[in-house]
């Protein structure tokens, strides 16, 4: 994989600890560093995207290589800077935290499937990424039951960008609706019951099956 030149901005560190929180939560290992792959603005305009979305993962194959960058909203880190999710997360931290948090989780699930020679869809990333929103928040939160709050507010509170295609609609909306079925199903066979050890290895399997097996796995459990 090729490297960007990494910013220095102390955003970096927010990204690098995003990193380590997923790669510990799910023993696994990229052997990467994240903020080697950031880009700003100016770089992302460079690379001839036709969107701009506040978070963006770019990915190139070229003779057998991947080449990856990730691009966050410098405003949004500048924020989890200030405002620490691991000290408290709400409303002033929320969204960007879920941002910067889905830009990370598609590096780490995309470098490992590469480093695996495994293919990976887009729907698979961002089924992963809105899994691994939920499950964060939640640990984020002491393993406190939700109550349906946080699920309403990661997959019914939001808006699709205007910007977004047919295709990329359909595929954010089902994976939107597959990480929901999932988080209730979570959140009602282990977080109500405060099995939180059960539920992390769960996810450790949930994590290393396939797209197909992801989905059997959310229907054999949703309510």
């Amino acid at each position: 994989m090729s490297a960007a030149r990494a910013p220095r901005w102390r955003r970096a560190s927010v990204l690098s600890r995003l990193q380590r929180g997923l790669e510990v939560l799910y023993r696994v290992e990229t052997n990467l560093q994240v903020d080697a792959f950031v880009i700003d603005e100016e770089q992302r305009k460079d690379a001839g995207m036709e969107r701009a979305p506040r978070e963006q993962l770019l990915m190139r194959e070229e003779n057998g290589e991947l080449g990856l960058a990730l691009f966050v909203d410098k405003a949004a880190l500048a924020n989890l800077e200030r405002n620490d999710p691991n000290r408290r997360l709400d409303d002033t931290n929320f969204a960007d935290f879920c941002l910067a948090l889905e830009g990370v989780s598609h590096f780490v699930y995309l470098a490992l499937c590469a480093a695996g020679h495994r293919r990976v869809s887009v729907l698979e990333l961002e089924l992963q990424a809105e899994v691994d929103k939920f499950v964060c928040c939640v640990l984020l939160q002491g393993g406190a039951a939700s109550g349906g709050t946080l699920r309403r507010r990661l997959y019914e509170d939001f808006h699709f960008a205007d910007d977004l295609d047919g295709d990329e609609r359909d595929r954010y909306r089902t994976a939107n609706a597959e990480a929901a079925r999932y988080a209730d199903g979570l959140e009602r066979r282990f977080v109500r019951e405060a099995r939180l050890p059960d539920m992390l290895d769960e996810l450790r399997r949930f994590y290393r099956l396939g797209l197909e097996d992801k989905r059997g796995l959310i229907n054999r459990h949703a309510g």
